[in-house]
């Protein structure tokens, strides 16, 4: 008899196991009230979803935020969860994988600039849709800044273009 009464329940949630999930689904509505446009339209939303979180900055009162935030919530159920939290952690700066990608590709800019002909080869390898010949320049610019010990403009505008190459390869653009 207890063998019945074991598979009746095995398969069932809690009701704290319930509230958890939405609740994370309610924070993680709220963390994407936080995105910029752009970075939202990057985002598999359904246009319910995307009204909602435009209108959530209209919600200033305590009371009706957090029911906006709820009302966030239960749309978040029809959600691609896993692919929406997969891109805000990589646009998010707070996470561990924004902060891997983006020291990945500060080592590239270094390798860039101090590595010549083969660390670009390499780059190239890597990211196959790079313009060689503006890449180039820009390397030359922050050699010849490094060189003369100016501030590395040139340097930042060999990261904005690996970044956004690196943007346009992971779909982020």
């Amino acid at each position: 008899m207890s063998d019945s009464f074991d598979d009746d329940f095995s398969g069932e949630k809690s009701k704290t196991q319930v509230k958890r999930e939405l609740h994370a689904l309610q924070d993680l509505g709220e963390r994407l009230t936080t995105l910029k446009a752009e970075q939202l339209a990057r985002l598999p939303l359904t246009d319910a979803l995307q009204k909602a979180i435009a209108e959530a900055p209209k919600h200033k009162a305590h009371i009706a935020r957090k029911r906006h935030i709820q009302y966030i919530g239960k749309l978040m159920r029809d959600q691609d969860i896993e692919s929406i939290v997969t891109l805000i952690d990589q646009l998010d700066s707070s996470t561990r994988q924004y902060n891997e990608r983006f020291h990945a590709l500060e080592r590239w800019r270094d390798r860039l600039i101090e590595g010549g002909d083969a660390a670009l080869e390499s780059f190239v390898a890597d990211y196959p849709e790079t313009d060689r010949q503006h890449l180039r320049g820009l390397i030359r610019h922050a050699q010849h800044e490094a060189a003369h010990n100016k501030p590395p403009a040139a340097a930042r505008k060999v990261f904005k273009y690996i970044r956004d190459l690196d943007e346009t390869k992971r779909g982020l653009k």
